[in-house]
């Protein structure tokens, strides 16, 4: 889930990483800010085999996820110390999960914040502690694909032969 990240280049990456991953569907919230325009050079049109789900509040968002089954993980850096985080090598990403993303300069709202499952961080030992949002992106998502490659599941196909031919479908109409 993208919460008002509005550099393009930065959205566009994040697309660009997930279809390389294998994630065919993001989640957006945009209630601070207008949606970037998708570069096709920046996102190598990853945005075409990526299904988007748009929402202008979190809670609306949240409902679907959850509704969805996800398991809803948030990533910011807490300011206060009784704020429990999780390194991001501490989640299991076989699972399914929802990692929540924020705005470059605000990062993720107190809303999303509050209504995630648990926080997680990428552990940083230099003396900035924030990476780009479409590296920090790229970080978390080459997690779960290494946890899943070790469990097999880029081996076989989550989708019934409906699913995959409705998906068929969509992709060529683009």
């Amino acid at each position: 889930m993208l919460e008002n990240i509005h550099d393009a280049h930065n959205v566009s990456a994040i697309f660009r990483t997930a279809e390389c991953a294998g994630i065919d569907m993001v989640y957006l919230v945009y209630n601070t800010s207008e949606f970037p325009r998708i570069s096709k050079t920046s996102s190598a049109s990853a945005n075409k085999w990526i299904e988007v789900k748009r929402f202008n509040n979190v809670k609306d968002c949240f409902l679907e996820l959850r509704k969805q089954k996800y398991k809803i993980y948030s990533t910011h850096i807490p300011e206060n110390k009784t704020c429990i985080s999780y390194s991001l090598y501490d989640i299991d990403y076989t699972k399914k999960i929802a990692l929540v993303f924020g705005n470059e300069h605000s990062g993720v709202s107190d809303e999303a914040i509050n209504f995630s499952d648990k926080n997680l961080v990428i552990p940083m030992f230099g003396m900035v502690q924030s990476l780009n949002v479409s590296v920090s992106a790229a970080i978390c998502i080459y997690e779960g694909v290494r946890q899943r490659m070790l469990k097999g599941m880029y081996d076989k196909t989550f989708y019934t032969g409906k699913e995959l031919n409705e998906k068929l479908k969509k992709y060529l109409s683009k």
